[in-house]
Parts: structure tokens; C-alpha cells; sequence
């Protein structure tokens, strides 16, 4: 999946584009209205993430262009100003979400993912497996050998990235990025206690364990034969 990211603040430009890029997108950032309108118009993306205020051409003039083109991929307006005639704006104009800045990239991680789905009559999977572990993204469920299992929203999400990355090793910085939307402070140990955590619930009471520490480097999950 190809994403285009057109925004000029660069702290934030960078920071959506590498969370993106680490949650296995491939994605192009554009700095300003004129640059995106015309790598929107001639690239081939699954998804447009779109500020409102830019330089040269702002968001609305950018959507506007876009849909007159005919083009119809999804777009995703991203807006400081949580007013609602700038919501209902984007929405006629032919936005298909948005989010009010600042927000958390868990959040923005779940709109892609919801837009893609919407796009592609659900070529996005419903559920992840491994092994006899079974999570339900639709009802945010989790099961294990037919037992229902009680995560936090936290834990939920810890364990959705494990399973949609399986059998990678994941450094801390990455999964602190992803799930907590923070840089990875090597003196807190929350990535641990959480990883703990979660592993009393998913783990512990079952054979295999699937969750492994690889020490130095960081997490992964994996069902022993796919090791």
C-alpha cells in the first residue's frame, strides 16, 4: 500500500512518515499544496494524508483539484482547527476522514486502516492468527486454544502490532513509537511491563509461548514451527 503524506511541518511530516513506514506502508511526503497536487495527480497512491494549511495551494484547493480530476482515492484531511464548518468543508468537498491535530498515531494508524478497508472491500484481514491465538480486529477480541482472553486497550494494541509483524524482531523504539506514540526512553521499562504483562495473559496459561525476548534487540512473536 502506497501513502501520500502532504504536510509542511517538518517535525510532523517526518514523524507520520516514519511510523508509516515502520507499520510496512510505502509512503512519499510532499512539503507543500503544489508538490502533493501534482504527485497526487501523477502517482500511483492507495491513500492521500493531507493537511489543510499548506503553502502555494492549501489542503481545500488540493482536494478540490484532485476530485475535479476525476480521481477517486481516499483522503484522510488532517486540520488544527476542530471547528465544525472546516470539518463539513473537507467532508463536501470529498475528504473521506479526518483528524484535529495534535493526535495520537495510534489513532491515525486505525483511520488508515479503516480507509483501506473501506477501499478495498476488505483486503485488509479481519482477524490475526498464530498458531491457536486468535485476534479479532472487528470486535476487538481475543481468543487462545477457544478462550476468551480480557486485554487493556493498550495490551490490544501491543499484541495486534506482535501478530501483523510475526516472526520479526521488533526494538523497543519501534514498539513504543507504535503503541505508546513516544520516543523510546531507555530508562523507563514500561515496554517491558507491558510485554510482561500481556504475556501472563496470551502465554503463560497456554502451550506454546509464543512471545520471545531476543536479548539486546527487541520482541517478536512466532509460533515455534514457523521459528
Amino acid at each position: 500500500m502506497r501513502i501520500l503524506i502532504v504536510e509542511d511541518e517538518t517535525k510532523t511530516g517526518d514523524y507520520l512518515k516514519q511510523g508509516l513506514t515502520e507499520s510496512g506502508y510505502v509512503v512519499d511526503l510532499a512539503r507543500d499544496g503544489m508538490d502533493g497536487l501534482h504527485l497526487a495527480l501523477t502517482g500511483d497512491y492507495d491513500l492521500v494524508i493531507l493537511d489543510v494549511m499548506l503553502p502555494k495551494l492549501d489542503g481545500w484547493q488540493v482536494l478540490e483539484t484532485v476530485r475535479r480530476s476525476g480521481r477517486e482515492l481516499p483522503v484522510l484531511f488532517l486540520t488544527a482547527r476542530d471547528q465544525v464548518e472546516d470539518r463539513v468543508k473537507g467532508l463536501e468537498l470529498g475528504a473521506d476522514d479526518y483528524l484535529v491535530k495534535p493526535f495520537a498515531f495510534a489513532e491515525l494508524l486505525a483511520r488508515v486502516r479503516t480507509l483501506f478497508r473501506r477501499g478495498r472491500n476488505g483486503t485488509e484481514p479481519t482477524a490475526l492468527t498464530s498458531a491457536d491465538l486468535e485476534l479479532d480486529l472487528l470486535r476487538r477480541r481475543v481468543t487462545r486454544a477457544g478462550r476468551r482472553i480480557d486485554l487493556t486497550a493498550k495490551e490490544f494494541s501491543l499484541l495486534e502490532l506482535l501478530m501483523r509483524r510475526q516472526g520479526e524482531v521488533l526494538p523497543r523504539s519501534l514498539i513504543a513509537s507504535q503503541v505508546w506514540d513516544m520516543n523510546f526512553d531507555s530508562d523507563t521499562n514500561v515496554i517491558e511491563v507491558a510485554v510482561r504483562r500481556l504475556r501472563a495473559k496470551v502465554d503463560d496459561p497456554f502451550e506454546p509461548k509464543l512471545i520471545r525476548t531476543v536479548r539486546g534487540m527487541g520482541y517478536v512473536l512466532e509460533a515455534p514451527d514457523a521459528a
